[in-house]
């Protein structure tokens, strides 16, 4: 039924229904699973400028799933989604330059594009900025950044947040542990 009402909206280049066909083919989600398929709708989106289709595309490049596996290009998607504030773009975004992939690697680029991800909430890059701080990587360390970052992770339910939150805790005083959390909970309010 959606691939019905969907399809002919695509043709005529209705982007969001470009990227709904994209997704259901890359998913199987109500008909075959088909990466091609799925990478030839989310390009006629992501040419048109959704950040969604730009940052699926930019997975598919980097995986190589239905495309050339191509890390320039999923640099490219990414960056063009992330420019338009897409949370999960940044953070892929960021972990391309943390490892290196089609860029030289480069750790305070790489903090840079978490940091915009973890401000808007998003719970993998809160977690990679704070192990950031805490081995200074990309960053001045800070065991009291970290732990905000951290606590924030967890409080969305990151189970491996809470623990890698006692690694700076360890090196806090009481006072500083109090103040992470006095800024963990003004990024709440």
């Amino acid at each position: 039924m959606a691939y019905a009402l969907a399809r002919p909206l695509a043709e005529r280049g209705l982007a969001v229904a470009q990227l709904v066909l994209g997704v259901m083919h890359g998913g199987g989600h109500g008909v075959p699973r088909d990466d091609a398929e799925a990478a030839g709708w989310l390009q006629r989106a992501a040419d048109q400028g959704c950040a969604e289709a730009q940052t699926i595309l930019g997975v598919m490049h980097a995986k190589g799933r239905g495309v050339t596996q191509n890390d320039a290009k999923a640099l490219r998607w990414f960056r063009r989604a992330a420019d338009q504030d897409h949370a999960a773009a940044q953070s892929n975004l960021g972990l391309l330059y943390a490892e290196g992939r089609g860029v030289a690697r480069n750790d305070a680029e790489a903090a840079k594009w978490f940091r915009r991800a973890a401000d808007q909430g998003l719970v993998e890059a809160q977690t990679i900025l704070g192990l950031m701080y805490v081995n200074g990587q990309g960053v001045a360390q800070s065991y009291l950044l970290a732990h905000m970052w951290l606590n924030l992770a967890a409080a969305q339910g990151e189970a491996g947040a809470l623990a890698d939150r006692d690694q700076p805790a360890r090196m806090m005083t009481p006072a500083q542990i109090a103040e992470a959390q006095r800024l963990a909970q003004e990024r709440t309010t």
